[in-house]
């Protein structure tokens, strides 16, 4: 008969735990012993322990979920753990915890958390059979199976619903976001699934979320809402955090937009229909609202771009009447609101809603806060007004690092040259300890880096033709099994189309499908070529030969015409800083090798890196990039890329 394993396999500490000859290969015959993952667990004890902040750049294949996982539930603290992925979100909770707990003589208290957004409200589901909130047959469809499905659910996140599309519409209007959320009057409220979600968070010693959810929370605390949505903790363990500034600087900033706009009113009027408060007089002031919102929003034009929004004094000036009737509509929507008798529960999150966003147009059209940059974003029928910090470090040390006992900052991509002064600097820590852990991996005899010397410089006109020639003889080589992965989608539209033609593979385009379908398509379509931008350089696994060639069009340096990029050159600038050394190149560096890092994935992955921006050899600075990337294989020559898929 064989012995049960959780006996015996309650480690007291990580070295036992991940040792040779500890727990973990106790459990597994075939284990074997990684020296970086049993480090990395130590250090994450230790930091846990001593109260200290950890950084930790782990290589792909070290282990990395494992090594933090089990002292954080060893530690008997609540901890909480943040990923940059809902996919990683659910590969923790449903593969990596349910395996720990088999050897585990103690129940692990573990939830996961998402956005409000990814549950069903109950009551939103029973209002919508009785009134007519639906439009059309697919919402009818997609009701019917959300409805059947919530009887039955434990948790309500709709991605337990295999069969409803990504943009449900009837699931938009069946969601639990806060927009319409009356709380704890609410009918439903014990039964709801965000109050069973923080039932559970109050009853865990782990709690996973991502970084979205995270930054909600501590800008919920900051703005004092009661309670926010974590409960108290003692550590937290950013997974992926080489994303956290940009995550950060979307919630400690502002955004306005005419969607925004539209959707309170179309909510008011709904909810006034459904609930016999509309009068007259409320349809008037909301098509006046609507009115307004339309010829305010028109007034920055048409065509997709991301610009400064320079010039607000003079645009409020002439603009003026437009402006200042628009927020005297919000101001009266507020007011009629106030004087409703015997209003419903509902009246107060529309009460909310309509002065914050009259707070946060104001914020962003006359505020003269020199710690963000004012920009405006259009993108397709959407117009969006920013307010983004420029530097997220003092957010972040104040809010954050000088508030929690312990962070644990991790990653595949955070050093830049063995360091991590950089991701240091633009997060705001301060004496942290640092462990870098190469990966498990042989890179120079599972990886070919090659860099073409003869391609003209990113900038020549030439490049586009010369990237696509080259793109067809590498593709030739390696029998397709290719990401093609670009920075910009101009760039990545010419050379498909002169790539696709010339030749024999199958081909996909970023923007054709949803990402998750071109995954699907890719993975299951031999010798398959797929043409991508950035959201395909990072969280993207495809182990095995499907995927032998990961091809990139130019050193990915974020775009310094970028209202947010420019504004943090210039501030850089006037520090005394120098940008391109302080800023740009280690912004580059990581992100470079997030994109190599798709490609090897296992101990058994071979293939090649191609990088058609022959600068990183021919520029002083290119050295910091090699000093960045793990040890590959490196060529100039097209013959060795032949040799090495000949093997």
């Amino acid at each position: 008969m064989p012995t049960d394993t959780r006996t015996a396999a309650r480690p007291a500490s990580a070295r036992q735990f991940f040792s040779r000859g500890g727990t973990l290969s106790k459990w597994h015959p075939n284990y074997e012993f990684r020296a970086g993952q049993a480090e990395m667990a130590e250090a994450v004890e230790s930091a846990i322990t001593d109260k200290r902040h950890l950084i930790v750049e782990a290589g792909t294949g070290t282990g990395k979920t494992l090594a933090y996982l089990v002292p954080a539930l060893l530690s008997g603290q609540r901890i909480v753990v943040s990923t940059g992925t809902k996919n990683l979100q659910e590969q923790l909770f449903f593969k990596d915890i349910p395996f720990l707990q088999e050897h585990f003589s103690r129940p692990l208290k573990v939830c996961y958390m998402k956005g409000r957004a990814n549950y069903a409200c109950r009551q939103k589901i029973y209002d919508a059979e009785k009134e007519p909130v639906l439009a059309g047959l697919e919402e009818v469809v997609d009701f019917h199976a959300i409805s059947e499905w919530e009887k039955t659910t434990e948790f309500g996140d709709r991605s337990e619903i295999k069969s409803l599309p990504e943009a449900s519409s009837a699931w938009a209007k069946l969601d639990a976001r806060s927009d319409l959320c009356t709380g704890q009057k609410c009918p439903n409220y014990e039964r709801c699934f965000i109050t069973l979600m923080h039932q559970r968070a109050m009853e865990s010693d782990i709690i996973i979320v991502n970084h979205h959810l995270f930054f909600a929370d501590l800008s919920l605390k900051d703005e004092n809402y009661e309670g926010g949505i974590l409960p108290e903790y003692h550590a937290v363990v950013f997974d992926e955090a080489h994303e956290i500034e940009s995550v950060a600087g979307d919630y400690f900033g502002m955004s306005v937009s005419n969607y925004k706009l539209q959707d309170l009113r179309r909510d008011l009027s709904a909810v006034g229909r459904m609930k016999k408060f509309g009068t007259p007089e409320l349809d008037r002031i909301l098509e006046r609202l609507e009115e307004l919102t339309a010829q305010f929003f028109n007034l920055f034009g048409e065509g997709d771009r991301r610009v400064a929004f320079t010039g607000r004094d003079a645009f409020r000036e002439d603009n003026e009447e437009i402006y200042s009737d628009l927020l005297a509509a919000l101001d009266l929507v507020g007011s009629h609101l106030k004087l409703i008798q015997n209003p419903p529960e509902e009246i107060q999150p529309l009460f909310r809603r309509a002065m914050e966003l009259s707070m946060g147009l104001r914020f962003v059209m006359e505020e003269n806060d020199e710690r963000y940059v004012y920009w405006m974003e259009k993108r397709g029928r959407g117009c969006f007004l920013q307010a983004t910090p420029i530097d997220v470090s003092h957010f972040l040390a104040e809010k954050l690092f000088h508030k929690v006992d312990t962070i644990v900052l991790t990653s595949a991509t955070l050093a830049v040259a063995g360091g991590f002064e950089f991701v240091e600097k633009r997060l705001g820590v301060e004496n942290a300890r640092t462990l870098v852990v190469p990966g498990h991996f042989d890179y120079r005899k599972q990886a070919l880096l090659y860099v073409p010397q003869e391609m003209p410089e990113p900038r020549n006109p030439a490049f586009g033709k010369a990237a696509s020639d080259e793109v067809t003889r590498i593709l030739g080589h390696s029998r397709g099994r290719a990401f093609v992965l670009f920075t910009s989608y101009q760039q990545m539209r010419l050379v498909y189309d002169a790539v696709s033609f010339e030749i024999e593979y199958p081909t996909l385009l970023q923007g054709t499908a949803p990402k998750s379908a071109l995954l699907d398509r890719f993975r299951s379509t031999p010798n398959c070529v797929l043409f991508a931008t950035a959201s395909f350089w990072q969280g993207v696994d495809v182990p095995g030969e499907q995927l032998s060639c990961v091809i990139i069009d130019k050193l990915p340096f974020a775009a310094p015409n970028d209202p947010v990029v420019n504004a943090r050159i210039e501030s850089i600038r006037k520090a005394g800083g120098n940008p391109f050394y302080d800023y740009q190149i280690p912004q580059a560096a990581i992100a470079l090798k997030q994109g190599f890092g798709r490609l090897i994935r296992s101990k058994s992955d071979r293939g090649v890196l191609v990088l058609l921006d022959n600068r990183i050899t021919k520029q002083r600075y290119g050295q910091v990039f090699f000093d960045s990337l793990p040890d590959y294989g490196f060529t100039t020559r097209l013959a060795d890329v032949e040799k090495f898929f000949d093997v």
